[in-house]
């Protein structure tokens, strides 16, 4: 895969969704910085509050907002995790292989 590829059909389908805003698209960015950390491998395991920070989201009702709104227009696929111990673990789709 190529990743600049993937980051720019991603801004293409931004541009096209009047859904998505700048909170939607500053997750998604620290979304993907995470994966790139994790050599671009599926699921990264998050910390809500390292993701918050990276994003400069200060709500955790907007975060949580955001990364449903992520989740269910099909940018992510994320699965929370109940255990403080545990992080959640999110999936960034392919965007390449998604047909319009």
């Amino acid at each position: 895969m190529n990743y600049i590829k993937h980051l720019a059909e991603f801004f293409d389908r931004v541009s096209n969704d009047e859904t998505l805003n700048p909170t939607h698209i500053s997750l998604y960015m620290a979304l993907f910085q995470s994966w790139n950390r994790n050599f671009f491998k599926n699921p990264v395991s998050i910390s809500r509050d390292e993701v918050m920070r990276i994003s400069k989201i200060s709500s955790k009702a907007t975060y949580h907002k955001c990364l449903k709104n992520l989740h269910i227009l099909g940018y992510i696929l994320y699965e929370p995790s109940f255990n403080s111990f545990k992080g959640s673990q999110v999936h960034i789709i392919p965007l390449r292989l998604k047909k319009e």
